[in-house]
């Protein structure tokens, strides 16, 4: 049976090409539209494009819930804004984000922003096994700063920041694996058997 992924459409960008990246990968996805409806989610997927502000405006009011699903084990990827959001807030707006990563979103310190392009992610996670080309695409202005212990992948861009983020089954990327040709199907092939796995 695929696994069932719950892929948020809080309103702020395309879902085509996620979606179409995770059906590619075997999931079967479902785009939700009413938050409420991430509380009975097997996998949860927060996907990027967007204004922080903006994507929490949907989010609040389930904050709460969705960090109890997240610290109970439901497996969950957040991509670039969908990312930024599982972290206490940014200093690109005003709301809190979901809290689930301490720290904070920061601006780019870097000469040229936003950052846009393919750029290489050191770590060791099983996210990316039987990946040789670790390059992927990036598309922001803003990166977590985070504990140590979250981050399992970084990234070089004039400074060193954080580019994936893992705390138990919730992975954060800031770059796009679905804009990341085979390097990144491969990684969400890797992101669906593990959330499989966790069933």
């Amino acid at each position: 049976m695929s696994l069932k992924v719950s892929l948020a459409d809080y309103g702020v960008g395309n879902l085509h090409s996620i979606r179409k990246a995770l059906e590619l990968c075997g999931a079967d996805v479902h785009v939700v539209e009413d938050m409420r409806q991430l509380l009975d989610a097997s996998c949860i997927v927060f996907p990027g494009v967007g204004a922080f502000d903006r994507t929490m405006d949907r989010l609040l009011p389930v904050r709460d819930d969705i960090c109890r699903l997240l610290q109970g084990g439901v497996p969950c990827l957040g991509i670039c804004i969908g990312m930024q959001i599982l972290t206490e807030g940014s200093a690109e707006g005003m709301e809190p984000g979901l809290g689930f990563f301490p720290g904070r979103v920061v601006p780019m310190r870097a000469a040229c922003v936003p950052h846009m392009g393919w750029n290489e992610v050191i770590g060791k996670d099983e996210l990316f096994q039987d990946i040789d080309n670790r390059y992927f695409y990036f598309a922001h202005s803003f990166h977590a700063e985070t504990t140590t212990e979250n981050v399992v992948g970084s990234t070089q861009y004039d400074i060193t920041f954080p580019s994936l983020l893992r705390r138990g089954n919730t992975y954060g990327s800031q770059f796009h694996p679905e804009k990341s040709s085979r390097s990144g199907l491969a990684f969400l092939r890797n992101f669906v058997r593990f959330a499989e796995a966790q069933q």
